[in-house]
C-alpha cells in the first residue's frame, strides 16, 4: 500500500466513522444512501489497494502456503519440517554431520581448499549508506531485494532530515557501488578549521 492510497482509505474510513457515530433509529433515508456510497467507496479502496491473496494460514513464511488443519499455524511446510525433526529425533534416523565416503572406509580425501558443502553460500544483499560528513555509514537494514532498497532510499532522501548524499552498495562476497544520490563533501570537525 502507498502512501497515497493509505492516505485515502483512512479518510474513507473516517468518514465512515462519523457517519456510525451520527446514526440514530431516526435518520433520514437520504443520509443512509449518503452512508451506503461511502461504505460502497471505501470498499473500492480496500479493493484496489489489497494487492495479494488473503493468507490461508498463520505462518508469517508462508502466509499463502498448504493448508495443514492438523498443524497450530495450519502451514503444511512448516509441519512437515517440525514432523520430521520429531521423527529423527526419536528414531534417530537421520545422522548429524556430512555422510561418510562412498566406498565405507569412512575417511573422505581432504583438499586443501575444502569442500564444496563446506564453504557457506554466498549473500547477496543491497547496503543503504549515508554520507556523514565523514565517512559512508549504513542507514538502514541491508536487504535482499534491490528495488526494495532504492524505495527505501528514496523515502529517505524525501524525508524532513535527508542527508547530504545517499548511496546503494551491492554485497555479493565483495562490495560494489551501484548509485550515488548527491554529492559526499568532506567536513572539517574541528572549528575554525582546525586553526
Amino acid at each position: 500500500m502507498n502512501h497515497a492510497q493509505s492516505t485515502a482509505l483512512g479518510r474513507a474510513l473516517r468518514v465512515l466513522g462519523e457517519h456510525g457515530d451520527a446514526l440514530s433509529s431516526d435518520t433520514p433515508d437520504a443520509k443512509l444512501h449518503e452512508v451506503k456510497a461511502d461504505l460502497k467507496r471505501a470498499l473500492d479502496l480496500l479493493e484496489e489497494t489489497v494487492t495479494t491473496a488473503a493468507p490461508t494460514t498463520r505462518c508469517p513464511e508462508h502466509p499463502t502456503g498448504p493448508v495443514d488443519e492438523d498443524a497450530p499455524d495450519r502451514c503444511l511446510l512448516c509441519e512437515t519440517r517440525r514432523r520430521v525433526a520429531r521423527r529423527s529425533k526419536v528414531n534417530d534416523s537421520f545422522p548429524q554431520g556430512r555422510p561418510d565416503a562412498a566406498d565405507g572406509s569412512g575417511q573422505r580425501a581432504g583438499s586443501r581448499y575444502g569442500v564444496r558443502a563446506d564453504r557457506p553460500q554466498p549473500q547477496q544483499r543491497w547496503l543503504p549508506e549515508m554520507w556523514t560528513g565523514q565517512i559512508w555509514q549504513l542507514c538502514g537494514t541491508p536487504r535482499r531485494d534491490k528495488q526494495d532498497a532504492e524505495l527505501y532510499l528514496a523515502a529517505q532522501r524525501r524525508g524532513p532530515r535527508a542527508g547530504m548524499a545517499y548511496r546503494l552498495v551491492h554485497e555479493f562476497t565483495d562490495y560494489e557501488v551501484l548509485r550515488i544520490w548527491g554529492t559526499p563533501v568532506k567536513v572539517d570537525i574541528e572549528p575554525m578549521g582546525n586553526l
